[in-house]
């Protein structure tokens, strides 16, 4: 996976920028990823290839896709993690308006009560 002696992959760059910013040693990291220090290193340095399933295991730790991992995106969620969000605040929205619309409702039938 050696690419120049000056550009690490971004599977490399990528995992060490997501342990430095979650602020773990390699220590810790690697007891979490279930994989010996040198081990998780060697990936950081692009010295090992990892298998798909410490690949996946890292996607799940750090809560980021593959596609992001590997650097074939700057995106790090699925597009439908954003859309859930997006949704949620949409339904959030809606729920405040319904408890607005029934409050303003109330309001008017005690307003026509006492004017007629």
């Amino acid at each position: 996976m050696q690419q120049s002696t000056f550009e690490k992959s971004k599977f490399a760059a990528n995992l060490s920028r997501l342990r430095r910013e979650k602020g773990l040693s390699q220590r810790q990291a690697a007891t979490e990823l279930g994989v010996s220090q040198a081990l998780l290193s060697h990936y950081e340095t692009d010295a090992r290839e990892p298998k798909l399933d410490f690949v996946i295991k890292v996607c799940d730790y750090y809560g980021v896709t593959t596609d992001y991992i590997l650097g074939r995106t700057h995106e790090r969620e699925d597009g439908s993690s954003r859309l859930a969000v997006k949704l949620g605040i949409i339904v959030d929205s809606l729920e405040e308006l319904k408890t607005s619309e029934a409050f303003l409702l109330s309001k008017l039938k005690t307003l026509t009560k006492s004017t007629g």
